[in-house]
This record gives structure tokens, sequence and C-alpha cells, in this order.
């Protein structure tokens, strides 16, 4: 039995099923992605839903949905569902729905009386290809089989409503026909690979909800237009295979073509494998780059994220050639910020000041994993060069201070990863001595001494001393400015304006590999981020005991950018959090981390299966919320179950 798997009556109660969802994607950057009963309750959901550089640099809804509709004796069985304005579901499809699992491709088995039909979803890993197989698994009777394709044409920020103004002409072509709704668009090919009649029958479907947008405080209702379907008897044991894309394809070749996307697959057997899945769903190849997108449907290619990803996502599954290819993009984009250019790759967000930071941390974990000395030799300048950056304050917005910390103005931008904003005014004005932008800055002084006293030899003697008498200062500061009477640390100071929330941002400071505290103060800190801030479903934003705790993400966006750092639960900073647990408590801690992780693998069958949304609410029930599948998340559990592995293995 596989892993993924829902039962009918699983598939069947809309209450719990109507909000589990899927995600296919490409390294295209196309996607497909909808509910596992097939209705859509997004704005971002679709079966064909790709990027269209010609005319912005969003996705862009082609093909919404496809409607099966199986025929027997001259009666229609229609197996799809859409939610209508009104609560209204129809045509109740989910209720031939007898189970979905998920072992290389999702597949759902209808059962209609005597007729089991088995439906396979696949896409083009390097191209934005949907493939949908049809296997009728039995029938006693003449089958036939009748699919209705819905057609948005649409950014994924926008929506489609009835007009006058598409192209309802339709043109031929081998097994098929293609359209194109608006000028600018690109032509859809809908294909079979078996001979079909295609019944043009124009006609918009109205005011289909999305329930998902209306729960974010969203407009949420949608028109459709559809062209009519395609119509095909099918036999039992025989296999029909529908193509849609942007380009045409020998027919023949579909099945083939559907087998080999598949075959290389990884088997969705397991927890890790879930998650090593998910970590492949993030890869983007855009112009010869390569990059990591932070999460799915809404996010791009971010500098801040892809550094924190990177090595979970990579190295933590063994896959140090992708971290490479990766890096390679990423590192045109560090050498165009320190060099004063225009950044010549897709990665935003890299003029935030604490990005360099995370990048040598993501250079850092390279080394551990791959050795020092090869980390230095493929990275060791790049590395030099953004320390001097840094340390010589060329930043617009990140200063080395006397006293050696790093200062950021953040009172009217925000410039942490905690970012939300209200009237372009930062809802967490963190500024000042940030904790994290310092505990990273010590970490990568010392990091800097220690790469360069093993690997640089007498040319770097004298720079690996500097580092090393900048650290020792910056390690008293940190604690003169940071560490408070009653054992945490502030989480920023600027002046007069100190912040005494208990945040985990400090827990970075007893996280990584190098600590500016000793072990009685680290145990202190991990002590009171331990009672106030860990959830089974990841650490809080903000503590129950600080003001302004707000630990539900629903409403409105304006009460939910409120939420957002206020209490909210983050799974990526499970992964420091349970490093800086194991750092204080050595093996002893192991059994605890075990148990941690645990929480997070149910949320595998839970929002969209297989992979881990980007946050939780911070109070029980612990729901989660926000992007369905969030590449921080992903890459903290990673490391946390190599971090728990690796010291299995010492222990044995």
């Amino acid at each position: 039995m596989s892993y993924l798997r829902f039962d009918k009556m699983q598939m069947t109660n809309l209450q719990d099923s109507l909000y589990k969802e899927f995600l296919i994607t490409s390294r295209s950057g196309a996607y497909c992605s909808s509910t596992l009963v097939g209705c859509n309750i997004r704005k971002y959901h679709g079966l064909l839903v790709v990027p269209i550089p010609e005319l912005d640099d969003e996705n862009h809804v082609l093909l919404s949905s496809l409607d099966e509709t199986v025929v027997q004796h001259g009666a229609e069985f229609n197996l799809a569902l859409h939610k209508y304005r009104g609560d209204n579901f129809a045509p109740k499809g989910h209720k031939y729905i007898a189970s979905f699992e998920w072992e290389k491709v999702p597949t759902w088995t209808y059962r209609i009386g005597g007729v089991m039909l088995k439906k396979e979803i696949s896409y083009g890993v390097h191209d934005s290809r949907l493939y949908v197989r049809y296997t009728l698994l039995d029938a006693h009777s003449r089958t036939t089989l009748r699919l209705r394709p819905f057609l948005a044409y649409r950014s994924v920020r926008e929506w489609t409503h009835e007009n006058q103004n598409i192209d309802r002409s339709y043109r031929e072509c081998e097994g098929g026909v293609s359209m194109c709704l608006y000028k600018g668009y690109p032509e859809l090919f809908m294909q079979l690979n078996k001979a079909a009649n295609f019944a043009y029958q124009p006609d918009w479907y109205r005011g289909m909800e999305y329930a998902k947008e209306s729960e974010r405080g969203h407009y949420e209702l949608e028109d459709l237009f559809t062209p009519g379907y395609f119509e095909f008897d099918i036999k039992k044991g025989e296999s029909v295979v529908f193509s849609a894309a942007l380009k045409p394809e020998e027919i023949k070749k579909l099945n083939k073509m559907m087998e080999a996307e598949i075959a290389p697959r990884l088997p969705l057997d397991s927890f890790y494998h879930c998650l090593m899945h998910a970590a492949h769903q993030f890869k983007y190849e855009h112009g010869g780059e390569n990059y990591l997108l932070a999460g799915y449907h809404w996010f791009k290619p971010r500098a801040r994220d892809t550094f924190i990803a990177m090595p979970g996502l990579t190295l933590c599954i063994g896959e140090p050639e992708e971290y490479e290819l990766y890096m390679a993009t990423a590192e045109k984009a560090i050498r165009d910020l320190i060099e004063g250019r225009p950044i010549s790759v897709g990665i935003y967000e890299m003029e935030q000041p604490d990005v360099l930071l995370w990048a040598v941390l993501c250079l850092q974990m390279y080394g551990k994993f791959m050795g020092r000395k090869k980390c230095f030799v493929k990275y060791g300048q790049l590395l030099l060069d953004i320390v001097d950056y840094i340390w010589n304050s060329k930043h617009p917005n990140l200063f080395r201070h006397d006293n050696g910390l790093l200062y950021s103005n953040g009172r009217d931008k925000a410039v942490t990863w905690m970012n939300s904003e209200a009237g372009g005014r930062p809802i967490v004005p963190r500024s000042g001595y940030i904790v994290e932008f310092n505990a990273l800055w010590y970490d990568t002084l010392r990091f800097c001494e220690q790469i360069l006293v093993e690997h640089g030899g007498d040319k770097y003697a004298d720079q690996a001393e500097r580092f090393r008498a900048e650290a020792e200062k910056v390690q008293k500061s940190f604690k003169d400015v940071f560490l408070n009477e009653h054992g945490y640390l502030l989480d920023y100071v600027d002046g007069q304006m100190i912040d005494w929330s208990v945040r985990p941002n400090q827990l970075l400071a007893i996280a990584l590999d190098f600590s500016p505290l000793d072990l009685k103060e680290r145990k202190r800190i991990l002590d009171i981020c331990t009672r106030e801030l860990v959830t089974p479903k990841g650490v809080r934003s903000l503590s129950p005991k600080s003001g302004g705790y707000n630990p539900r993400y629903v409403g409105t966006q304006v009460q939910r950018d409120y939420a957002y750092h206020q209490g909210t639960a983050w799974p990526w900073l499970t992964g420091f959090y349970l490093a800086a647990y194991q750092r204080v408590y050595k093996t002893s801690g192991l059994n605890y981390i075990e148990r941690q992780l645990i929480g997070f693998e149910e949320e595998l069958f839970y929002h969209c299966i297989g992979t881990i949304p980007e946050l939780f609410d911070g109070n029980p029930k612990f729901s989660g919320r926000g992007a369905i599948s969030f590449a921080m998340n992903v890459c903290g559990i990673l490391n946390s179950i190599y971090l728990l592995e690796q010291y299995k293995k010492n222990e044995e």
C-alpha cells in the first residue's frame, strides 16, 4: 500500500478532502495544482499554469480544469467537482472516487457501478506539458469517456470573467485542437493519443467560487470558458493519454513521453522521500541559470530564502552538484551586488542587508559537507570578497561599528526576514543592532579565521589574525549589548530603543558552529525558547508572554500581515532550534529531536500532501497557513533529519 494514500471514506468527506491539495512542478516554472477531489479552491490552482515571459514575470492559468464524464447505456456520470456561489457543489463527482494514492504520480481510482477507471497526472520535468492518462480497469459494457476543458487564460493574480473579447475559434491539430483566447498569449494545444470526436460547444460556466480566496479576505468568484468536449470509446485494459501544452507533439509519442517522465521519479514511500521530492519541486531553470523558488504558489527566487534553503535542499540529501549549480547563479548576484552593478540574474531582494551573512553561512555548510579545503579552493575568494564588503561597510544599510557589531536601519523599511509591512512601514521595525545579524557576523569571522588557518597558508596568516581579533571584540560587544539579566537575548537594540520581546532570532546565537556565548548562557537561552516558543509545528515568532502576541494567521490581508511575525510558528526555525538543542544537551537530546520531527510527518497528509506549508498558527490546533509548500521549511526539517542520523551513526 502506498505511503500517501486516502480511501473512499476520506475522499468523499468534503470537510476534509476539499482542503487537501496536490502540486506537480516543472523546472520551467510551470506547475499543476488543485485539490485531491479536483475542485479548485484558489485562483492559483490549475492543471496547466505556466510562465509567459513575453507578458510579465507571473505564472498564468491556461487550463483551469478538465471535467471527465463516463457514459454507459446513455447514462452520464460526471466525475468532476466545482464549488459555485452560495456553497453549492456540482456535479459532485467526488462520490465516485474509490481511492487516491501517490507513489510516483498522483493517481485516482473511480468506481461507477461496474466501471473502474484509473486517472494519473504527470508533468514534463523540463517543459510545460501536462499528461493525464486514463486506464479502464474494468467494465462490463461499452464505455465512453468525455473530457471537457475549462480555460482561464489569465495571470494567477487576476480573474477571468465572461466577456466578448475572447477568441472562441479553434484550430484542428493532430489528435485534437488548439486555441488562444487572447492576443499576446500562446496557443494551447490539447491532444489525445486516440482518435476522438471534438464537439464544439462554446459556453461560459459562471460564478465558480474559490474557498481559500474567500478565507484570505480576497475576491473569490470566477467565470471559466469551455470550448466543448472530446469524446471517445475506451475498452477494458486500454489507456488513453490527454496532453495540454504550448506546442504540439506527435500523438503516438505521448504515452512513451509520459512513461519517460515517470520512470526516474523517486517513489514517495516515506517521510524522507516525500521531503526529497518536495526539495526537487523548488528547482527552477530559466535563461541557462538555476534557481530555487522560495515556495508555491506565489513566491519567486528570493535571495535570503535561497541561501537559507540551499544546503538542506541539496547537501542534506546527497546532491552537492545541485548546490554548485544554484551557487553558480547566486554568485553572479553576489558579485553584482558587491561590485555595484544591477543584479543580472533573477534573484529578488539581493539588496537586503543580511543576505550576504546568510550567503556566508550557506558557504560554511558546503565546507561542512564537502570539506573546508574544497570549500576554500572553490569559494574562498568569494567568501573573502563578501567579508571585505561587510567589513568596510560598503552596503548602504549595513555598517560595522567600532565595537565590531553590525548596525542596520530598519525603522522605515523592513530589513530582516520578519518583513511584513502595513501602510508601507514595517509591522516589526527591527532596527539597529539586530541579534541574528550579529550572531551570523560572529560565526562568519570565526569560520573565515578557521578556513584561512587551515588552508590559507602564510599568505593569509595576517588576515586570519585580524579575523580572530575582530571576533573577540564582537564576542564581548555581543554579550554587552544583547544578553540581559533575565537570561535571554534582546531582539534588537537601537540607541534607547530596546526590544525585550522573546523571539526566535536569538536561536542563531546558540545554534551556529561558533557561538559568542558560553555553555551556561546558551542553556538558559535554550530553556527559555523551549518554554515560550517551541510548538509541535515549529518555533513561534513571538512569545505568548510578549506584547502584541497574535498567533492565528487568518482574516483579511491586513489582519494576516499583523499576525505574520507576531506569534505564528515557523518550521524552518526548528532546524536551528534542534541544532542548538543538540549542542547543549549532546546525545542525550536525540530522543527529544526525534519526537519533534514526528510532529511534522503528519502534516504530509494535510494541506498540500507530501510537503510542508509556509507557517502554522502559534496556538492549537496549530493549523497550517500561507503558501502550500515552502522551501525554507522543507530545508529546516531535512537539516534536522540529517543531524539526527549523523548523531545516531556517531553513537554506533
